[in-house]
């Protein structure tokens, strides 16, 4: 498991390109039969790309669960978030199974001991997206395929940033603790997400980007208002956001990224909104 440890933003400020990817950048998510983990010291995020091949995953493959969480089970005291980006798979949950298609979404509730991930065809296999935060009450685990989501249409062609931000684990669609996550897509002729940009004093934020065309990247936006920087994000990146950085992007074509959020509160619009001139 790779462990993040918080970072200042005064210390930010002096960040090669280099140091910035090693502290908020995550590449190489999905590899064959293997469980990447990510722990971010950030509202004790954790990060996990998962991709069954040949092998039913357990969740806590290659992971030494009390030595980085202190606890019997991964889900002993975390709940957590799953999208599927790739082909048709499944997800166990402590004996239930769970098909998941393409952008399907399940939420996991506290308190699942046995969850194994598995792909329906080794030569199209699931990519599942998982992002964990700690929960202090158990809620029920759900499905929610694309249908069941909240679709936000917002945004103008004329300033290039026409999106549908679809919320999946969202107080409006069901209950958790403190995680929400949800699917934005851009339409075409559209690069900018998240523009104008904000922070949130009272969470931190993952973003992972996707259906990025071949030869395409997009350039993510991060750092305190008045002191930005950028990291270039490829196919399948993830971005870690700390609750004092901007965090948005612009594309070199149309993409559709997933945004995951965790800290005092599950209310969407609790923000500090900024004008593009406010940045610096």
């Amino acid at each position: 498991m790779d462990i993040r440890y918080s970072a200042n933003p005064k210390d930010v400020k002096r960040y090669t390109t280099e140091e910035l990817r090693r502290e908020f950048l995550i590449t190489d998510l999905y590899q064959p039969d293997t469980v990447n983990a990510t722990y971010s010291h950030v509202d004790r995020m954790v990060v996990m790309g998962i991709m069954p091949v040949k092998e039913k995953l357990p969740i806590d493959k290659g992971i030494d669960v009390w030595a980085n969480f202190g606890t019997g089970f991964f889900l002993e005291r975390r709940e957590a978030g799953v999208f599927n980006l790739g082909g048709r798979g499944f997800i166990e949950v402590d004996g239930e199974k769970y098909g998941l298609g393409y952008e399907d979404c399940l939420y996991i509730a506290r308190g699942a001991k046995e969850v194994f991930f598995g792909s329906d065809d080794a030569a199209d296999p699931a990519r599942f997206y998982l992002v964990s935060a700690p929960a202090h009450k158990t809620c029920r685990t759900t499905l929610l395929t694309f249908e069941n989501a909240n679709h936000r249409p917002c945004g103008e062609d004329e300033n290039a940033n026409k999106r549908v931000i679809n919320q999946f684990i969202h107080p409006d669609v069901l209950e958790t603790c403190q995680l929400s996550m949800g699917l934005t897509q851009l339409a075409p002729g559209s690069v900018w997400n998240t523009m104008p940009s904000h922070t949130h004093e009272r969470r931190m934020e993952v973003y992972t980007y996707f259906e990025i065309p071949e030869n395409q990247a997009v350039i993510h936006l991060m750092g305190e208002p008045g002191e930005t920087r950028h990291l270039v994000m490829k196919n399948f990146d993830a971005v870690i956001s700390p609750s004092w950085s901007i965090h948005s992007g612009c594309g070199t074509s149309n993409y559709t990224f997933i945004w995951a959020m965790g800290g005092e509160n599950l209310a969407f619009d609790d923000m500090d909104t900024l004008q593009p001139t406010d940045l610096i």
